[in-house]
């Protein structure tokens, strides 16, 4: 059961960080990068997007939009706001806690919110399930690349940071998809500096990714000292779960005990949030943003790696999903 972090681990974390005192001084500079990136989009695209689950990542991205383009003053004095949607490809399997908090922090900042539904790719045609019980988090690439072809985006922006898994590690900020919304390494551009090549053919796009060069422990720091807000599944809670293939399911209309599984309820948080039927929260006590910090210091397994149900079905599982046009 790779879940729980250990109690040793922690208390050495703890005191690391005691003797320490663990800096955030680097969040300046990943702020600033990410800021650049922002309004890089904004300027050199005529349709982009925000993608915007209601998860940490892009709450910390959110944040950055806002310090980039609502803090500041346009020339007449007036309110700056975001100048592009924000776009969620919805599964209809997500976290009540998760979609509320994700509409209510796009009404607080008066931002135009986009959402899909995979359901309606579903009534469409374009997905079929192979079993009513398919999770259906596979199937978002089809109503992304729907959705693009819909308001003719040319860069969807994106909170996949390089230290949540494999596929993700080797990843471009800009990254370039042809004109079937698919990831090709070879058309790939070197990106030296902060020099990005934004140069489309028709029918191209790009994925920005700001946040690239944060890890987990980065987005928890910044959470902590910007006091961003979260959906309540983020922290300790009791919850209902079964233990499964190492991991601790959620037990939920969606995801139920199968026969001979023994239901408990533990105290958990999620580390990420997605689609119900494959994201599995950790067992922790952690009620804050300081001491989840703590706990980021002392893991030992990925993010994905602890949580995610999809990514155990191969090592090259999110790999395929990025060359069928995910994130």
């Amino acid at each position: 059961m790779n879940a729980p972090v250990k109690p040793d681990a922690i208390e050495s974390a703890l005191n690391q960080a005691g003797a320490h005192h663990l800096s955030n001084a680097h969040l300046d500079a990943l702020e600033e990068e990410t800021i650049f990136i922002l309004r890089e989009v904004a300027a050199a695209f005529e349709r982009p997007a925000l993608l915007f689950s209601g998860g940490k990542d892009s709450l910390v991205m959110l944040k950055c939009a806002e310090k980039a383009f609502v803090n500041t003053k346009g020339p007449s004095g007036s309110q700056g706001r975001i100048p592009y949607p924000l776009l969620m490809i919805d599964t209809g399997h997500n976290f009540p806690e998760v979609t509320d908090f994700r509409d209510l922090r796009a009404k607080e900042l008066g931002a135009e919110l986009i959402v899909r539904s995979v359901e309606d790719s579903m009534a469409r045609g374009t997905v079929r399930l192979a079993h009513p019980g398919e999770s259906r988090n596979v199937h978002q690439s089809v109503t992304l690349l729907e959705a693009i072809e819909e308001f003719r985006f040319d860069a969807l922006i994106g909170g996949a940071r390089r230290d949540e898994e494999k596929a993700r590690a080797k990843e471009r900020i800009f990254s370039h998809r042809d004109s079937f919304g698919q990831w090709q390494p070879k058309a790939q551009r070197p990106e030296l500096w902060t020099l990005f090549n934004t140069r489309l053919q028709p029918g191209e796009h790009f994925r920005v990714f700001p946040i690239s060069n944060w890890t987990e422990l980065d987005v928890w720091q910044y959470i902590e000292r910007e006091q961003v807000a979260l959906p309540s599944i983020y922290y300790a809670h009791q919850r209902e779960v079964v233990e499964r293939r190492g991991l601790l399911v959620p037990v939920t209309d969606l995801t139920p005990p199968k026969e001979g599984e023994t239901v408990e309820t533990r105290t958990v948080r999620f580390r990420t949030v997605g689609d119900i039927t494959c994201t599995c929260p950790v067992e922790s006590p952690a009620a804050t943003p300081g001491e989840i910090v703590i706990e980021t210091l002392a893991a030992e397994v990925s993010e994905r790696g602890a949580t995610r149900m999809d990514d155990k079905t191969s090592e090259a599982s999110m790999e395929k999903r990025k060359k069928d046009g995910y994130f």
